[in-house]
């Protein structure tokens, strides 16, 4: 090795799948994870020699998973991946570094006869909410949420236009679109002391679901893909105190108006009624927002 060194290392159990069941008398609650572990070691004697001796096996890792959540029960993705972290640090001193992803499965309660049901459960697979938290020892913490897949669509109050016209420009100005994409969403936080994890992942949801959809009646106007993801951002950033930074990234889910115009026996000069779905090639915007001065995990 006197050539050479880590850039990275590690070793764990991937897709250690969970489910909990929590039973209050007649009425049942349920969580269901997907779990990945890594550990790093602070040394490289299993790669190097190939000398065992401090390997916490990847199947110790999935025991570890099935034993905590036994003992501690599960509320959170975040709640559950800070628990792993904690006990691999404090279990193995030679475990210098610890990965920990955990990724919600969207089960929700079944409605039956207008009333939710006790113990039967739909999986509602409108996104997915992950988490990842990583710490090296003596080091703080990062802790990163995701929402993954949410796909909306709005028929109209979104708008596309005087942006550059030059040579290479052909479409149009558009004062009145079909705006639909898929929300990714991460964001970071500055605390993890006393948070309530469930909370702020329905409050995220609220003001995606606010700032892109607007009120019921009226609705909310976006004047660009742009403007919408830093609406959401910025206040994600001011109703949490607790999150750093936000990602947001919304590719554009094209619905472009059939051109009828051709039809000359049947067809029409104007339509707002009928669109064809192209998915391919797609816009994506991006933005990471954060403050500018923030506490340390």
């Amino acid at each position: 090795m006197e050539s050479f060194e880590w850039v990275s290392r590690g070793y764990g159990k991937n897709n250690v799948k969970l489910l909990h069941v929590r039973r209050e008398g007649p009425v049942h609650s349920i969580k269901e994870y997907e779990v990945c572990t890594q550990l790093t070691l602070d040394t490289d004697k299993d790669y190097i020699h190939g000398d065992n001796s401090d390997i916490v096996a990847t199947d110790s890792q999935k025991n570890t998973v099935y034993i905590l959540a036994k003992k501690h029960g599960v509320t959170s993705p975040e709640a559950f991946a800070l628990l792993l972290c904690s006990h691999f640090l404090n279990k193995y001193a030679h475990v210098n570094t610890v990965s920990v992803e955990v990724e919600e499965y969207p089960w929700r309660r079944l409605v039956v006869d207008g009333r939710a049901h006790n113990h039967a459960f739909i999986l509602s697979p409108e996104y997915k909410h992950t988490c990842k938290v990583t710490q090296r020892r003596g080091e703080d913490l990062q802790l990163m949420t995701g929402l993954e897949g949410l796909r909306v669509l709005k028929t109209t109050q979104s708008a596309f236009v005087n942006f550059v016209n030059d040579e290479f420009r052909s479409l149009p100005d558009a004062t009145d679109r079909i705006f639909s994409t898929i929300v990714s969403a991460a964001w970071q936080y500055n605390t993890v002391k006393n948070v309530d994890f469930g909370k702020i992942w329905i409050t995220i949801l609220k003001v995606i679901n606010d700032k892109f959809a607007g009120p019921p009646d009226m609705g909310i106007f976006s004047p660009s893909v742009q403007n919408t993801v830093y609406l959401i951002q910025k206040t994600a950033l001011e109703q949490i105190p607790e999150l750093a930074t936000m990602r947001v990234t919304m590719p554009n889910k094209h619905y472009f108006s059939v051109d009828f115009s051709k039809f000359k026996e049947v067809g029409s000069r104007e339509n707002n009624e009928v669109f064809l779905p192209v998915d391919k090639p797609s816009g994506n915007i991006m933005a990471v927002l954060g403050r500018k001065t923030h506490s340390k995990l």
